[in-house]
């Protein structure tokens, strides 16, 4: 009885892309170890700056001390200071203060992407997948060192000079090994095992990122209601959701279907002239099956 293998090839670009980033992953980690480990706490003073213009506050800037969110705001300054990466802010100084951490990060000169897309109303699906990938880059950046985003909006997300996307905002960041029941991230884009306390872990930054894309082609968020209990109903509401119901996988209808006259049609294949079957003892694999 002869045995059939299976070969799957890779060519050496595919090759070198593939273990140039997991290299550049494994870099990027000890990177972010050594300095999670060092922790260092004052890199320059109040002194060194002189204060120009205000650019936003924010909420949780405000109510960090109201709503006893200090150590989360320690936790993202030390998971800042600790990254290093093109599509994440980047913090440059920290430092305390009688009565203040201030942290002192990049100015990113384009603003938010959130009023420029009120202003159009909606991306188009090339201007989505642009910002879609760099995302995609950054969360597996951050998901390799174990770190979760969490808080991923139009409103986190930052637009250089060169109209390229850094995402903002670590206040919500955590180091996470397993599963966390931390309740957070903005309330359109809560996932349904965190609005019911089941516990989960990094992939929720991907659920965030569906999220978002929806928002940046539709205009609006998948889910959304006047009150924010109308709206947990909706995010943990599973009889409308594909993959959830009694059939399963099968809920989901393909978008065309061809048109066919039975399981042999070969109507929609081109036609070819048929050629005979040549058959040589002298060939190498003659009458041998092999598996690719």
């Amino acid at each position: 009885m002869q045995s059939s293998a299976t070969f799957n090839s890779i060519s050496r670009e595919e090759y070198t892309k593939t273990y140039s980033n997991i290299q550049f992953l494994e870099q990027a980690k000890e990177e972010f170890e050594d300095k999670w480990r060092r922790n260092p706490t004052n890199t320059a003073s109040l002194d060194d700056f002189e204060r120009t213009k205000t650019l936003g506050t924010g909420f949780f800037g405000r109510k960090v001390v109201k709503l006893k969110q200090v150590e989360h705001t320690l936790n993202g300054k030390r998971i800042l200071q600790a990254i290093q990466f093109p599509f994440l802010v980047s913090l440059r100084y920290h430092f305390k203060g009688n009565s203040s951490l201030y942290m002192v990060l990049e100015y990113i000169s384009g603003g938010e992407i959130f009023p420029h897309l009120s202003k159009v109303g909606r991306f188009s699906e090339l201007h989505s997948r642009f910002y879609a990938a760099q995302i995609i880059l950054a969360f597996e950046y951050l998901l390799y060192l174990d770190l979760t985003h969490r808080d991923l909006k139009p409103e986190n997300m930052l637009i250089d000079s060169r109209g390229y996307l850094k995402v903002t905002d670590f206040g919500l960041a955590n180091h996470v090994t397993g599963r966390t029941w931390t309740i957070c991230s903005f309330s359109e884009y809560l996932a349904p095992e965190i609005i019911l306390s089941k516990g989960y872990n990094k992939a929720v930054d991907w659920r965030d990122l569906g999220v978002l894309v929806y928002e940046m082609a539709a205009g609006y968020p998948p889910f959304f209601a006047d009150q924010p209990i109308q709206l947990y109903e909706k995010q943990v509401d599973l009889t409308k959701r594909y993959g959830k119901l009694k059939a399963g996988v099968n809920e989901v209808e393909a978008p065309s279907i061809p048109r066919c006259k039975g399981p042999g049609d070969t109507s929609n294949f081109d036609d070819y002239k048929e050629e005979a079957l040549r058959i040589s003892s002298t060939e190498k694999w003659a009458k041998k099956l092999i598996i690719l």
